[in-house]
């Protein structure tokens, strides 16, 4: 009796802390999904539920109007309409060009400022981060003067050397590349460079023993063990590419070259605010969510490293193998 007295006992006492630390776990993640469900889940329900309905007017307007349930009448027309397809042909030319342009700048920044010849790191990363710094609108205000003819400094100067006029928002698909990697790289090379300050030292001094060069040390040690920070990078400038609005928003007026739907972002806002026609617009935005979606999906898959292992191990493995080859080399 006593025997089984303790046994409940010691169950009962175990039981108890792992009680507080779900309590406490379930307190500290509340916030969180409340504003998880209040700003994401309501408002992506909201625009499902508008995206499944049409404003019929009566008459020649007079007599109002009503929702009129059309299933998934809104995608079909938004998916049929040339304009939003073409929009998401633009976006895909601009991630072409974007994408790997800024990745491969902000990576090489990265690993320069970690190597060892390095000088006034601290100055340089602030430097390079500051665009980031400067919001987005201020920014597409600033490079919409530097393009402008008539106003631009860079123009006059081109013109001057040249003796002809540069248009550059005749093209503006590279103008809001360059306005893009101008804001963007600063912020993607700080998160390079923390991953490679992660990077063990003891990899690198064994590499460097084994006699691999910076270059190598980079391809083969550093660029390796920063994959996962890679991985994030592509992920979130891939969905960031695809919200694609203020940028083209702001050259608009300037660029006959950008039209009020030359992304799907930029559809949506015209369907809503131009035609008033919302269950349009949360259509076209409920495709361009599920393709964010679905491309998130890609680059994760595609980034995820086959047989895994954890950073030090893997470390460990690439010196000992630079070590090999260095030997067979001898």
């Amino acid at each position: 009796m006593s025997g089984t007295t303790w046994r409940r006992s010691g169950t009962s006492g175990t039981a108890a802390p792992r009680l507080g630390r779900h309590r406490t776990t379930a307190v500290l993640l509340f916030p969180f999904l409340l504003l998880f469900t209040v700003c994401t889940l309501i408002p992506i329900g909201y625009a499902v539920y508008l995206s499944l309905y049409t404003e019929h007017r009566s008459g020649l307007g007079f007599g109002g109007s009503e929702s009129v349930f059309t299933g998934l009448g809104n995608y079909t027309h938004a998916l049929q309409d040339p304009n939003f397809r073409t929009g998401f042909w633009t976006t895909a030319q601009y991630c072409l060009l974007y994408i790997p342009l800024m990745v491969v700048l902000a990576l090489l920044l990265a690993l320069l400022l970690d190597s060892a010849l390095a000088r006034a790191r601290r100055f340089f990363q602030l430097a390079l981060f500051l665009p980031h710094a400067v919001p987005g609108i201020i920014a597409a205000l600033v490079w919409m003067y530097l393009y402008t003819p008539g106003i631009s400094p860079v123009i006059d100067a081109l013109h001057a050397l040249t003796g002809t006029q540069a248009d550059l928002l005749g093209h503006p698909l590279p103008a809001i590349v360059n306005i893009a990697v101008w804001e963007w790289t600063g912020y993607n090379m700080v998160i390079f460079y923390a991953a490679l300050q992660a990077v063990p030292r003891e990899v690198l001094e064994a590499a460097v023993m084994d006699g691999a060069g910076p270059l190598r040390i980079a391809l083969s040690v550093k660029i390796p063990l920063i994959r996962a920070s890679l991985t994030m990078v592509g992920l979130f400038t891939v969905i960031g590419s695809l919200q694609l609005f203020t940028e083209p928003m702001i050259l608009h007026g300037s660029s006959s070259g950008v039209i009020s739907t030359w992304t799907p972002n930029m559809y949506a806002y015209t369907a809503a605010f131009e035609r008033n026609d919302y269950g349009l617009a949360a259509a076209s935005s409920v495709i361009l969510a599920l393709a964010a979606a679905i491309l998130s999906f890609v680059v994760t898959r595609a980034g995820r490293p086959r047989g895994a292992q954890p950073g030090a191990t893997r470390g460990r493995r690439i010196g000992a193998h630079l070590g090999r080859r260095s030997e067979a080399a001898a």
